[in-house]
């Protein structure tokens, strides 16, 4: 079980249990921030190696792609093993593998050597999410678990956000090659797994389950992954990364073709919804901490809050300045919905199985961001780019129906296994 509470703000020990909840924090927040950096330190090298290996921009977007598919398509069975054999391992080994994978394309003879390490990096990646949260439910304290949450996904967002800017600086300013670059970068994560090590005496898995059960444990995993909560909690995760990859994929061109919107004002736009959404992830964290109850109703009504706020300039034409105001406010409301969202999903998975609970549903996210483009943009080329933003919004509201079943369907289950009262005799 997660540590105890503090005992009363301002007290000593209430210091130190934050000083070791940020501890824990900042440990697997370090892995976390290096699965998100290396997604997008890659893009950048694109052009140099299109030149050095002579391959197509199709062959280049393999890189990413197979790395993003094996991590999605591993998370849940990674997940099985983090329930059965504790976290701390996988995370310490696939931190590693993930980083000296990146590392070892500095050495890459050719393009077509680069596309299996890209896999083994993926394969490190997929332990992330289903250790990072089977560690964080076990080892902080509940009264600080939306937090920790929170600050889980803003290192992650950090990550993709400096991904590309580090590498561009290592590339142009810094004047090194990409070879030097990546192995620079890939190297990063040796003091991270080091740091780890040290430190993991403050990891904690997560509770387990009653001996009596650990014999039926896989078949009930299956069956846990399949029950009604758990899709419906897939889907959940699906819609809403599906809608957030519409706005993030073409916003700037819709704004553009509906209303004139220079690029830079669109893009300004675009960044807003970017900072928002990040921003409102640590709103989100606080927020779960300080409510007790009512986290669906919290979910619901920021995300219909982000769907107004979305739609408005889709409809209407608006100074360069609100549009951008309206669109940051939307990514704010959005952003500030994902921690009640993930600390719901945590709430809803039984004991012992929380791996395989958010590595399953959590791979919604890579899934949904891959749906989305290719059929908006579609709707762009037939000469339909007011439907976008509308699409965006119908997904979310989707979405919506999936956390009110997922939430009820889990307050049922949890009734049902409630021990009932036996009748006196």
């Amino acid at each position: 079980m997660p540590p105890a509470d503090p005992p009363a703000p301002d007290h000593p020990a209430d210091r130190a249990h934050r000083r070791r909840d940020l501890r824990i924090i900042g440990l697997i927040g370090m892995g976390h921030f290096l699965s998100h950096f290396y997604m997008l330190s890659l893009p950048p090298l694109f052009l140099v190696w299109r030149q050095e290996f002579d391959v197509s921009y199709a062959t280049l977007g393999l890189a990413v792609a197979l790395m993003s598919g094996t991590t999605a398509l591993l998370q849940t069975p990674v997940g099985f093993l983090v329930d059965r054999h504790g976290a701390r391992p996988f995370l310490v080994g696939g931190t590693l593998l993930m980083a000296l994978s990146i590392a070892a394309m500095a050495f890459a003879p050719s393009f077509w050597v680069i596309l299996p390490l890209a896999i083994l990096s993926g394969i490190g990646n997929s332990v992330i999410h289903p250790a990072d949260y089977a560690i964080l439910a076990g080892s902080v304290s509940k009264s600080f678990m939306g937090r920790a949450f929170a600050l889980h996904t803003f290192t992650g967002n950090v990550g993709f956000a400096l991904g590309p800017v580090v590498m561009g600086l290592l590339l142009e300013a810094a004047g090194l090659s990409w070879r030097t670059a990546l192995l620079l970068v890939g190297l990063l994560g040796v003091p991270v797994v080091v740091a780890i090590l040290l430190q993991s005496r403050v990891l904690r898995d997560q509770a387990k389950p009653a001996k009596g059960a650990a014999a039926s444990e896989e078949l009930s995993g299956r069956a846990l992954l399949l029950s009604r909560p758990m899709l419906l909690f897939f889907g959940f995760f699906l819609l809403s990364a599906m809608a957030g990859a519409g706005i993030q994929s073409w916003l700037v061109p819709v704004l553009g073709k509906l209303w004139g919107m220079p690029i830079l004002a669109a893009s300004a736009a675009l960044t807003g919804y970017t900072v928002g959404a990040t921003a409102g992830t640590l709103v989100g964290g606080w927020m779960a901490d300080a409510m007790k109850r009512g986290l669906l109703g919290a979910v619901v009504g920021l995300t219909i809050a982000a769907m107004v706020l979305l739609l408005i300039p889709g409809l209407v034409r608006l100074p360069e300045v609100l549009v951008v105001a309206l669109v940051f406010l939307g990514g704010l409301a959005l952003g500030t919905s994902r921690t009640p969202r993930d600390v719901m999903l945590r709430d809803a998975s039984p004991r012992g199985q929380i791996g395989k609970v958010f590595g399953f549903v959590s791979s919604g996210l890579p899934l949904g961001s891959a749906i989305t483009p290719v059929p908006l943009g579609l709707l762009i080329d037939m000469g339909y780019p007011w439907l976008v933003l509308p699409v965006v919004a119908a997904l979310l509201g989707l979405s919506l129906l999936c956390a009110g079943g997922a939430q009820g369907a889990s307050a049922v289950g949890r009734r049902r296994a409630a021990p009932q009262p036996q009748p006196a005799e």
